[in-house]
């Protein structure tokens, strides 16, 4: 519903009905809807991780396919989810003008993310596959921005076509220069 609606959209009555939540037992767990709100950016960090562990990790995987298929993985997911883009990009968008819990909150998430690429990045150029003068970090963290476009356009369009057209730009172009 959040990912739906967004933040401000999402009354905290409609959440509860549609979950057939008490009202006590919401404040018992969340001290506010912002609470709330953080917390699932935590629940939706966690598959984040899962996909990056499932996807990084198998290193008889050249690191740049690693890399790309973790965002083909995302682009999957959110295929489910009728390409409403990405929560955090979302949430940012939404609330990094007035909240500085969650500008804090979802920078730090895309900090994490393009870190765990870097790392990816870094073993492709130790292979030989990233021209030496590259520099991961960056490349990581381009990446991570260009996605993050992407992910919205998607979300306007209701189609992968945008994740695609930039996957295909960054990896033909942006990791060979």
């Amino acid at each position: 519903m959040l990912l739906e609606r967004g933040y401000n959209d999402l009354g905290v009555q409609a959440l509860l009905t549609a979950t057939g939540t008490p009202k006590g037992s919401f404040y018992h767990h969340f001290a506010s809807k912002e609470d709330f709100a953080l917390q699932v950016v935590d629940l939706y960090m966690d598959g984040v991780h899962e996909g990056l562990a499932a996807c990084l990790s198998d290193h008889t995987v050249s690191p740049i396919k690693r890399v790309r298929s973790f965002f083909e993985a995302t682009r999957d997911s959110y295929r489910k989810d009728g390409y409403l883009g990405c929560m955090l990009g979302g949430l940012g968008q939404e609330l990094a003008g007035v909240s500085d819990a969650f500008r804090a909150k979802i920078d730090g998430c895309f900090m994490t993310i393009g870190s765990q690429v870097a790392t990816c990045l870094i073993e492709a150029k130790s292979r030989g596959e990233l021209p030496q003068t590259s520099d991961p970090q960056k490349l990581a963290m381009l990446l991570v921005n260009c996605w993050e476009g992407a992910a919205l356009r998607s979300r306007l369009r209701r189609s992968p076509d945008p994740l695609d057209e930039m996957l295909d730009f960054y990896f033909q172009n942006a990791l060979n220069s």
